[in-house]
């Protein structure tokens, strides 16, 4: 027997509007495209819009940075500062920047006199006319108040990286960011001195150019801060500086899922060394860095046909390999943990997770003091299917997805409802 969903446990407050998942049509007018790296084994999306759009339509991945939804910003506490916007942040978390700033161009190779110099004309005070001089020399005034080029998005392989707003948020509110070393106070421009040629300031960073040109090793931050500093003497000092180091925000895909972006729904491209991967190049990619990809996968995408959403992040603190949610994390609980096996026809073979019957009743009694149920998902295996005809994805035709609802079975509860039916 299959197993019975249950209804879910709804969240009690919900502050999104729920957006339809990606389509599945393949026609060229409905098809989304984006972009993905696949860097030291995680496959990252770099793209502010790509972002926003794989997570809001179906809740993909989670940010590098964050919780679960990628909206990292480097303060939280936000102040209205002459019509801008502008992110609030304490003197010794101002100070503590500088310092990774300090230790980031000590790393390139810069003496010390070079770091000094560029630290100390990096901290001093910025006046508001020289936002509005950015702002009047052409370059566009962020969400944090500070301008920025239109600079297209590099791929990740340096340390620091130039920022990208998107369309959809370039006006002057608080919101995510993305952030970057600034070692260079210069209003002038967002770019160091050796910039790369194929960055072109003058370029729009819309999704259909090519977001993802080579990086320059040094290049300046996002923006402003406005440093909150605490004086004996003269009281509450607050002043706008220039960010002097962030961290820039990406969303991360587990494995099953960007191959279901790729295969299934056709909506995502990996590459990999500025190189595309074609369907086949990164199955056998990822098989070669989880040797039970193909079991994961085809439990992964029997439980998204089934309209859940499957989270594997969750599933580790509680010991199982899944998470299934309704609709999304913003609106129910995970009503599922999800621990997947891999069988032959005969539900025999070697298991991925051997449990005892003493672990298994100690995974069971976690999940259900988390209000959730403990859900087997065995995926079966054709007897006659070997090790080489798993080197396509055409080998999850063959397999089949059983799921089995673990219970515990408690026997005061038992006679409580036996003597209610008398």
């Amino acid at each position: 027997m299959q197993a019975e969903f249950r209804a879910p446990r709804r969240r009690a407050r919900v502050h999104e509007e729920y957006v339809a998942p990606l389509p599945v049509s393949r026609s060229p007018e409905e098809r989304c495209d984006f972009r993905a790296e696949l860097i030291n084994q995680h496959v990252l999306v770099c793209h502010p819009d790509h972002i926003q759009k794989i997570y809001n339509q179906g809740y993909f991945g989670k940010g590098v940075l964050s919780r679960a939804r990628p909206d990292h910003s480097i303060s939280d506490q936000w102040e209205q500062h002459e019509g801008l916007f502008l992110p609030v942040i304490s003197q010794s978390r101002y100070e503590e920047l500088l310092g990774w700033a300090r230790s980031a161009l000590s790393a390139r190779g810069l003496d010390e006199d070079a770091v000094n110099q560029t630290l100390l004309s990096l901290s001093q005070p910025v006046g508001m006319e020289d936002v509005r001089r950015e702002e009047i020399a052409g370059e566009e005034p962020g969400p944090d108040g500070g301008a920025r080029p239109h600079t297209k998005r590099p791929r990740p392989g340096s340390e620091v990286e130039p920022e990208v707003e998107p369309e959809s948020k370039r006006s002057c509110r608080p919101g995510p960011q993305n952030h970057e070393l600034n070692p260079d106070p210069r209003p002038s421009s967002d770019q160091e001195s050796d910039v790369d040629p194929d960055l072109n300031p003058d370029s729009d960073s819309d999704s259909d150019s090519d977001p993802h040109p080579d990086p320059d090793p040094l290049v300046p931050g996002p923006g402003f801060v406005l440093v909150v500093s605490d004086s004996k003497e003269c009281g509450e000092v607050r002043e706008v500086r220039r960010t002097p180091f962030s961290l820039t925000e990406y969303l991360q895909l587990s494995l099953e899922e960007a191959f279901f972006l790729v295969y299934s729904l056709g909506c995502l491209s990996v590459y990999l060394n500025q190189e595309p991967l074609s369907i086949i190049q990164l199955w056998r990619e990822f098989r070669s860095l989880r040797p039970d990809f193909v079991s994961s996968f085809a439990a992964y995408q029997h439980c998204r046909s089934r309209g859940w959403v499957p989270k594997g992040g969750g599933g580790a603190k509680y010991g199982v390999d899944l998470m299934l949610y309704r609709k999304g994390p913003p609106f129910y609980h995970a009503s599922y943990s999800v621990v997947i096996e891999r069988v032959d026809d005969a539900f025999k073979g070697s298991p991925l997770r051997p449990f005892s019957w003493r672990s298994l009743a100690a995974l069971s009694r976690i999940t259900s003091n988390v209000s959730k149920e403990l859900m087997l998902c065995y995926v079966i295996h054709p007897a006659d299917q070997s090790e080489a005809d798993l080197a396509s994805p055409v080998c999850l035709s063959r397999l089949k997805v059983q799921e089995v609802i673990v219970s515990r079975w408690v026997s005061s509860r038992e006679r409580t409802e036996h003597d209610d039916d008398i």
